[in-house]
């Protein structure tokens, strides 16, 4: 009987927690399904479907009530791969947010990228610019080389945005995915075999330490592509193009 007596608090901690975790998920699964059906509505193969988006009141609301909840998000206790995709989740629909909310624009950037540098967004509690939440949380916490083709800045050379949100339970195969789309996509490898010049993405060039642990960018690419780049390659960057992924 005591034995008994001593287990029900550990008993009822379990339950409480097991509560707590069903409430967070069911929490979590509001923002997250709206955020899900409105890139399902408005995200193309081709771009994002600014105009119809900003000219409906309804999904205006929808993808307020998604960066509110996002800025309300407890991620404490949530595994290394859910912190992930609540991050490039939180990411992209920060971007859509304020590039509505400047929309119609011809990009967001301006001329000393203070979009991307400003403390204009508020993530699990934490008010943070752009390039905080990249550089200084989701490059360095997770060291994932892939992150770089499912972030999405509002323009035309960034990899195209997931029409999914992120979700843990297939984050490696939505990212892989991407990846693989990306590298055999003239936006990011355009191969000339003639004059065997690769002209790649700027993101290979910006960000190159990122795929040192993965071999280096060329290793990252030719995992991935069908055909892989020859040995003797001429590798160039791209210019980046900055002007708003508008669906076309």
């Amino acid at each position: 009987m005591k034995q008994s007596l001593s287990l029900r608090p550990v008993c009822l901690l379990a339950v409480l927690l097991a509560s707590a975790t069903v409430c967070r998920a069911k929490q979590s699964a509001k923002w997250i399904d709206t955020y899900n059906g409105l890139l399902g509505k408005y995200v193309t193969s081709s771009g994002v479907k600014y105009a119809a988006w900003k000219s409906n009141p309804a999904d205006m609301k929808g993808i307020q009530d998604v960066v509110d909840g996002i800025a309300q998000e407890k991620i404490s206790g949530l595994s290394k791969k859910e912190q992930l995709a609540f991050y490039l989740n939180a990411y992209n629909a920060w971007i859509l947010h304020e590039a509505l909310g400047k929309y119609p624009t011809k990009s967001v950037k301006d001329l000393l990228f203070t979009f991307f540098t400003g403390q204009r967004i508020k993530v699990a509690g934490e008010n943070m610019s752009f390039n905080h939440l990249e550089k200084d949380i989701i490059r360095p916490t997770f060291g994932e080389p892939r992150v770089h083709v499912a972030l999405n800045c509002a323009s035309r050379s960034c990899p195209p945005l997931n029409p999914e949100a992120f979700r843990s339970d297939k984050l490696d195969a939505q990212l892989e995915k991407l990846a693989v789309a990306f590298v055999n996509s003239p936006r990011g490898v355009d191969y000339s075999p003639e004059k065997k010049t690769a002209a790649l993405s700027a993101i290979f060039n910006w960000y190159k330490d990122d795929f040192k642990g993965v071999g280096g960018p060329m290793v990252f690419i030719n995992k991935r592509r069908h055909p892989s780049l020859p040995n003797d390659v001429k590798i160039t960057y791209q210019d980046y193009n900055w002007s708003l992924n508008e669906a076309k």
